[in-house]
């Protein structure tokens, strides 16, 4: 059941038959004025998220710079790349390209580029005191937009789990990390922690046994992860469900926001 106008549904083809939008450390560092503060939109585990504009054509952009000196930054940037150019879908936010080079004092610099979601994350309209929409105190979310939100997380996760070229375990489907568009429709960000199956085995070119995301986030993370348990489709559902009942039932003492990854 939906409660918004459905749009046309977009064939499922992978990043690897789209060409990725070719920029360069020079073009982003000009698409957000330096990576300047007022440019900042939000923070992840291993860095910060910038708005920028192209210009090119003027599109609107999220950049994501990750901070190398935080351990594990560069595997969690191999990570996402690895299991974005295995998806594409309409609740996945879309990567435009990534960058990985100099930047100009000769450090090394990665990034990710992806489509500019208008609407913040999940996070910014269930906790008002925080992030890009806090000074607007009159918009909130009603039940009807958070029950689709909810729809659009179960489409993807059906997706990544069941209909990819590979089965795709997130292990982070919390508010900070669902994004909405103009329309309000919700998008499964940030892989960085993501796990990829061929079959029933474990790639582990890029997700080698560590203390990186195996848990996801203290709070949400289901309890049986913290015990060494295998990874598993019902653990990203079990994410999902505490996500969505905690911010539904705030009183019942679930997860508190500013829960951190192990």
């Amino acid at each position: 059941m939906r409660f918004r106008k459905k749009k046309e549904q977009q064939p499922t083809t992978t990043c690897a038959e789209k060409s990725l939008l070719q920029l360069s450390y020079q073009s982003i560092l000009r698409a957000t004025n330096g990576f300047s503060m007022q440019n900042l939109v939000g923070s992840r585990s291993f860095g910060f998220v910038y708005k920028g504009v192209l210009e090119e054509n003027g599109a609107f952009i999220a950049v994501k710079v990750f901070n190398l000196l935080n351990r594990g930054a560069s595997r969690s940037f191999l990570a996402e790349c690895e299991a974005l150019k295995h998806i594409r879908h309409r609740n996945l936010v879309k990567v435009l390209t990534a960058i990985s080079g100099f930047d100009y004092q000769g450090n090394d610099f990665k990034a990710l580029v992806y489509e500019f979601m208008e609407n913040g994350s999940l996070e910014d309209w269930l906790d008002r005191s925080t992030g890009m929409h806090e000074l607007e105190t009159t918009r909130k979310l009603n039940f009807f937009q958070r029950l689709n939100v909810a729809i659009d997380v179960a489409h993807a996760l059906e997706y990544l789990h069941h209909h990819g070229e590979t089965s795709i375990i997130h292990c982070d489907i919390k508010p900070s990390n669902i994004l909405l568009d103009e329309e309000m429709v919700g998008h499964i960000s940030d892989f960085g922690l993501a796990k990829i199956f061929f079959g029933d085995k474990l790639n582990n070119s890029t997700n080698q046994s560590s203390s990186l995301g195996l848990r996801g986030t203290v709070g949400y993370a289901p309890p049986e992860y913290g015990m060494g348990s295998e990874l598993s489709t019902k653990g990203d559902v079990y994410i999902a469900m505490v996500s969505f009942c905690w911010r539904c039932l705030p009183e019942k003492g679930l997860p508190m926001k500013g829960s951190k990854k192990v």
